[in-house]
This record gives C-alpha cells, sequence and structure tokens, in this order.
C-alpha cells in the first residue's frame, strides 16, 4: 500500500465488494469451514454486509436431517462471527497480517427461520463496542429480508497460538 492515509485509518470509509480471495485474505478459515463467499458492503469501523450461498453439497445437509435439510444454527453463528472478523480485520487493517479473531462469547442467540439449501444467507453485523484487542458485534443473518437468526457476539484479535 503507499504511505498515503489508508482507508481503515478514514473512519466510515467503505470498501465493497470483497471477492473470495479477499475474504480469505482476512480470514484463516478454508473449505468446508469458511461460511462467508462475498462481501457486499463494508464500512470501516461500522458494518458489514456478507453473503454466504448455502448449497445442498455441504456436509452438514447429509445429516441436518435427511428429509429436511436446514443449516445448523450454531453454523449460522458462525458465518456471522466469520463476517465480524472480515469487518474487524479490514478495520483494523489485519489482512494477511497472520492475527486471527477468537470467538469469546455469543448472547442472546435467537433462531426465527430455517435455512435452507439454495438459500442466500444475507450476515450483516455491527460494531457494538471496539476496544484494543476486543470487540463487540451484533448480527443478523436474513433470507430473502425475512429474519433468520440474530446474535451479539464478543471476539478477541490475538497472534495465533504457537507451534
Amino acid at each position: 500500500m503507499s504511505e498515503a492515509t489508508p482507508a481503515a485509518a478514514i473512519p466510515g470509509s467503505m470498501r465493497a465488494p470483497l471477492d473470495i480471495r479477499r475474504v480469505m485474505a482476512a480470514l484463516p478459515h478454508r473449505y468446508p469451514m469458511l461460511l462467508v463467499d462475498r462481501v457486499e458492503e463494508l464500512v470501516l469501523d461500522r458494518s458489514i454486509r456478507a453473503i454466504k450461498a448455502v448449497t445442498f453439497n455441504e456436509g452438514f445437509f447429509q445429516g441436518h436431517f435427511p428429509g429436511r435439510p436446514i443449516m445448523p444454527g450454531v453454523l449460522i453463528v458462525e458465518a456471522l462471527a466469520q463476517a465480524a472478523g472480515v469487518l474487524a480485520v479490514e478495520s483494523l487493517g489485519l489482512a494477511d497480517s497472520g492475527k486471527l479473531v477468537y470467538f469469546m462469547a455469543i448472547e442472546e442467540a435467537k433462531f426465527r427461520l430455517p435455512v435452507e439449501p439454495g438459500c442466500l444467507l444475507t450476515l450483516e453485523v455491527e460494531f457494538v463496542q471496539q476496544r484494543a484487542s476486543v470487540c463487540k458485534f451484533a448480527g443478523r443473518a436474513s433470507v430473502d429480508g425475512k429474519l433468520a437468526a440474530e446474535a451479539k457476539f464478543t471476539a478477541m484479535i490475538a497472534d495465533p497460538p504457537s507451534a
């Protein structure tokens, strides 16, 4: 990057969209645990709107549930957390730094609508509080504008464990 002020240093500056390569630069997750396919809107230090394309090919549908495939709620919350991870990493300018975003707490998780194969799951996450290495977020997952799940969660940004 040039010596000009990075976008992450300008509050409220926007970056969008981010393709899968950019998502993978922000997150260490890979198939089958990468649950963010693209970012449609990112307002640094504020919010993110990302997409998870839910396909029948995903392994969890084989057992959850045969005859009525539904995305597990815990994976919906994980998708929200990954979107929050992209928001945090991009806002703090940490892409490709090796820093990890660790889940610390999940609060007020509520599930409103089953998420089935063929859906585009919209993940919307906002910063609630941002401190040095600990951030709080509020997230909502929806399908076709209908609320599927929501949660508040806390994460910590840290170095990966030493080998």
